[in-house]
């Protein structure tokens, strides 16, 4: 089926302007930082914030931050994607990396874990929101789109992780002086529509799998909803809808501290990413 350009386009920015604005994620004077992986996600977000910071009456500041993971043969690819974008749009890029801050690269741990998404998601994390902080950001802007939503909610409702529900939504408020609060400009916008807005523009990406991604909860339930979706046209935004309208849940207070070792907000000291590190320190010891 041929999609018109121009029609599709406005279809996709009125979805993203629409969540900025009904859920008032952005405020005049704030400045927002972009994780940007280099993947299509990330990418559209970035170009989103960009056209809506030129299109409405709100003023506001953007940057981005690439979080290289080391692994090899896959995240160069990603980083050189995010500076192209970044360039084109006139936008700061921070480049920040395991090995710098950990002295080790994912590839160097990743059979540490079950999964290798757990190291990974840790440590991201804990970067994206030390950066954000140390360059005064008021919030950090993530590419989740709604099938990553609903795979997220599916994933905290199978294992009763009942203290996550409250993440469900397009933002989370500021606990801590420190601690950057999320928002999700993606929100209610599908995958696919993502990556059909990528290739309609021409934009440049990075689309590889991550190699590591195979080990995860997160690449089963994709799976399975993209063929609950291929017999059941339609299903995963009744899903979606469904979880939107019935799962209002207030975000949990969470009464934080600060990491005895890295100083950094936590809910308990040492902080997970520091007990992590030292976990991995005594494994590689033992070696």
């Amino acid at each position: 089926m041929k999609i018109n350009k121009e029609e599709f386009n406005k279809y996709v920015e009125n979805n993203v302007f629409n969540t900025l604005t009904e859920y008032n994620l952005i405020s005049n004077n704030e400045k927002i930082m972009v994780g940007i992986s280099g993947g299509k996600d990330s990418i559209l977000t970035l170009h989103m914030l960009y056209n809506y910071k030129l299109n409405s009456e709100i003023d506001f500041e953007i940057e981005a931050v690439c979080i290289d993971e080391g692994i090899t043969g896959y995240r160069e690819h990603g980083i050189q994607t995010a500076i192209e974008n970044c360039e084109k749009l006139n936008i700061p890029l921070t480049i920040s990396s395991f090995k710098n801050e950990w002295n080790y690269d994912l590839d160097e741990i990743h059979d540490l874990y079950k999964s290798s998404c757990m190291p990974c998601g840790v440590y991201r994390r804990y970067l994206l929101n030390k950066i954000s902080d140390e360059h005064n950001c008021d919030k950090i802007a993530t590419g989740h789109n709604m099938d990553d939503e609903i795979q997220s909610f599916l994933m905290t409702f199978s294992r009763n992780d009942q203290n996550k529900f409250s993440k469900f939504g397009p933002k989370l408020d500021k606990i801590h002086e420190k601690m950057v609060p999320r928002i999700k400009p993606l929100w209610q916008l599908p995958e696919k529509d993502v990556g059909i807005w990528c290739i309609l523009n021409d934009i440049p990406i990075h689309s590889e799998e991550c190699p590591y991604s195979t080990t995860s909860l997160r690449s089963d339930v994709k799976n399975y909803l993209n063929k609950l979706e291929e017999k059941n046209r339609g299903i995963k935004k009744d899903i979606f809808e469904s979880f939107k309208n019935t799962f209002k849940i207030p975000q949990k207070e969470v009464e934080l501290v600060i990491c005895e070792k890295c100083r950094q907000p936590t809910a308990t000291s040492p902080c997970k990413a520091c007990r992590m590190t030292s976990e991995i320190n005594n494994i590689k010891k033992d070696l």
